[in-house]
C-alpha cells in the first residue's frame, strides 16, 4: 500500500458474499477494529477463505454497531505517522450483535451457530473479573451472574452460558482467543471460565476442558481514542464523509499467538502474525517494555501537563527516562529467545512513541491503573528486589500513579480517574494528608500491592522517597533528576 498525504482507500478485493460468521468477537472497540479485524481482512485479501466476523459489544456501543450495519459492515482504518497516511476499508464483518439492542437470546444464538470456530475477546483486563489470575468470586457482577446464569451481565457469564448452550446442541468445540494485555491471557481466560462453569455444572467443565482451547496471545498496536483530529484524518481520506466506526492508528502491528486452535483458524501468518509454542517471553517483553513505559509516561506526563505521548517524547528528560526505564530496569527482567534484540526493540518503541500524528493521550493510557500496575511495573520491582538490582524509574512510575490518583496535575488542573477501584482510591485521597501518610494508606488499603511489597520496609521507603521527589520537584523535575541515575 502506498503512503501519501491524501491516499485512496484500499477496498476489499475478496467476495464478501462468501463470508460466514466463523469468528464471534466480543469487545468490538477501537483496538479490535485496528488489530484483529485488520489481520482477518489481510488474510481474506490473500486467500479465498470464508472467515467472517460477527462483531459484539456487551454494554456501550450499540449505536456504533447500528451504524456499522447501515454501512454494509464496512469501516475505515487509517494508519498514520509523520510519513503520511495509509487507509483501508475493512470488510471482514458480516453481522453485529448487542444484547441490550437485540436481546440476550440473539447473542446466544451466535454461540449455537455450527459455523462458529473462534470466540475472540478484547474486553480489557477488568473484563475477566479475575484476581491473581483466578475468578474473583467477590466481584459483584460474577455474584449476580451466578445467581441468574441465564441472564448474565459480565463477559464471563455470557461465555459460560453460550458454551453451555453449544454443548446442549451437540455442537463441536471452539477456541476462546484472548487479545487483551494480561500475562498468560489464555490461561487466565481458561481459569475464570472453568471456575464459573464449575459453580454451574461439573459436566459443563468436562465438556469445556475437552472441546475448548485457550491459546495465549501477545497483541501490539497503538490505537488512540478517536478525537476531532482523528475524525479529520478520516474525512480527509473519505472525501469529507464521517465514519463513526473508523479508526486512526500507527502503521506498526504485531501478533504472537500460541498455535492451539480447537476448530481451525485463518492463516494469520499470511498477515504477519507469528505462531509459536510459547508466547510468554513476547508478552512479558511487551507488557514491561512497551506497556510499562506507556504507564510511566501516562502518569508522569499527565502530571507534568503533557497531553500526549508524542509531547512527552519531545521533552528530552522524558525521552531519556523512558529509554532508561526500558533498558536499565525492564529489559534485565526478561529472558528472550535467541535473536531478539531488546535494544533495537526499545529504540523502535521510542520512534513509535514519537509519532506526532498519533494523538495518544496520556489520560487515556492512565485508565485502569489498579489493574495494569501489577504486571507492568510491580513484577519487575519484585525481580529487582530478589536480585539486588536498582529501580529508581519504576519507583517514580509507581509514585506517579499514586499522585495521579489524587486527581490533579502539577498545575492544579483536574485529571480523570477512570479505574474499577476509583471509589476506594478517591476515598483514600480525600481522607489522608498528601505525603507519607497518603503513600502508606495506598500501599496498605488499595489492594494493588501484595503484602510482600506493602509490608517491605525497603519498598515502602523507596516509594515514599520517589513520591516526595514528585511533590517537591514536580513530575518534570523528578523525571529530569533520573538522568543522573
Amino acid at each position: 500500500m502506498i503512503r501519501s498525504a491524501e491516499p485512496a482507500v484500499l477496498r476489499p478485493n475478496y467476495d464478501r458474499e462468501r463470508l460466514k460468521p466463523r469468528i464471534l468477537h466480543i469487545g468490538f472497540g477501537a483496538f479490535a477494529r485496528a488489530h484483529l479485524l485488520v489481520y482477518v481482512d489481510e488474510v481474506l485479501r490473500k486467500t479465498d477463505g470464508d472467515w467472517g466476523v460477527c462483531a459484539v459489544r456487551l454494554n456501550s456501543g450499540a449505536e456504533e454497531l447500528t451504524a456499522l450495519d447501515s454501512a454494509d459492515h464496512l469501516y475505515t482504518v487509517a494508519e498514520v505517522d509523520d510519513g503520511g497516511i495509509t487507509a483501508r476499508s475493512v470488510g471482514a464483518v458480516v453481522a453485529t450483535c448487542h444484547p441490550k439492542r437485540d436481546g440476550a437470546d440473539a447473542l446466544f444464538a451466535r454461540f449455537e451457530d455450527p459455523d462458529l470456530s473462534i470466540i475472540s475477546l478484547t474486553i480489557t483486563e477488568k473484563g475477566y473479573c479475575q484476581k491473581d489470575g483466578e475468578l474473583d468470586l467477590d466481584h459483584k457482577g460474577i455474584q449476580a451472574d451466578l445467581a441468574t446464569p441465564e441472564g448474565p451481565g459480565t463477559a464471563i457469564g455470557y461465555l459460560v452460558e453460550g458454551l453451555r448452550r453449544r454443548k446442549e446442541k451437540g455442537l463441536g468445540g471452539v477456541t476462546l482467543l484472548s487479545c487483551d494485555n494480561l500475562p498468560n491471557n489464555g490461561a487466565v481466560c481458561r481459569n475464570v471460565v472453568l471456575a464459573f462453569a464449575q459453580r454451574r455444572d461439573p459436566g459443563l467443565v468436562r465438556w469445556i476442558s475437552e472441546n475448548v482451547s485457550f491459546p495465549s496471545a501477545m497483541v501490539d498496536r497503538i490505537v488512540p481514542a478517536l478525537d476531532d483530529e482523528g475524525r479529520a484524518v478520516l474525512r480527509s481520506v473519505l472525501e469529507g464523509k464521517d465514519d463513526p466506526n473508523g479508526i486512526v492508528c500507527e502503521p506498526f502491528r504485531q501478533w504472537v499467538i500460541e498455535d492451539e486452535f480447537a476448530a481451525g483458524r485463518p492463516d494469520f501468518d499470511l498477515a504477519g502474525a507469528q505462531l509459536t509454542d510459547d508466547v510468554r517471553p513476547f508478552e512479558e517483553m511487551k507488557l514491561r517494555m512497551l506497556n510499562g513505559s506507556h504507564s510511566f509516561i501516562a502518569y508522569l506526563g499527565a502530571l507534568a501537563g503533557h497531553e500526549t505521548v508524542s509531547a512527552c517524547m519531545n521533552d528530552a528528560s522524558f525521552r531519556a527516562a523512558t529509554f532508561g526505564l526500558m533498558m536499565k530496569e525492564q529489559a534485565p527482567t526478561l529472558s528472550m529467545p535467541e535473536g531478539v534484540d531488546l535494544d533495537a526493540y526499545a529504540r523502535a518503541l521510542i520512534a513509535r512513541f514519537s509519532n506526532s500524528r498519533l494523538k495518544h493521550r496520556t489520560t487515556q493510557i492512565a485508565s485502569d491503573g489498579s489493574q495494569k500496575l501489577p504486571q507492568r511495573m510491580l513484577e519487575s520491582v519484585r525481580y529487582h528486589m530478589r536480585t539486588g538490582g536498582d529501580w529508581p524509574r519504576l519507583a517514580l512510575g509507581i509514585a506517579g500513579w499514586m499522585a495521579y490518583c489524587r486527581g490533579k496535575d502539577d498545575h492544579g488542573n483536574p485529571l480523570p480517574l477512570n479505574d474499577p477501584m476509583a471509589e476506594k482510591l478517591a476515598d483514600i485521597a480525600m481522607t489522608t494528608e498528601d505525603g507519607v501518610e497518603y503513600v502508606r494508606e495506598v500501599l496498605e488499603r488499595s489492594g494493588v500491592f501484595t503484602p510482600m511489597l506493602s509490608e517491605d520496609t525497603g519498598f515502602r521507603t523507596r516509594i515514599a522517597a520517589a513520591y516526595r521527589s514528585l511533590r517537591e520537584n514536580g513530575a518534570r523535575g523528578a523525571v529530569g533528576a533520573l538522568s543522573s541515575d
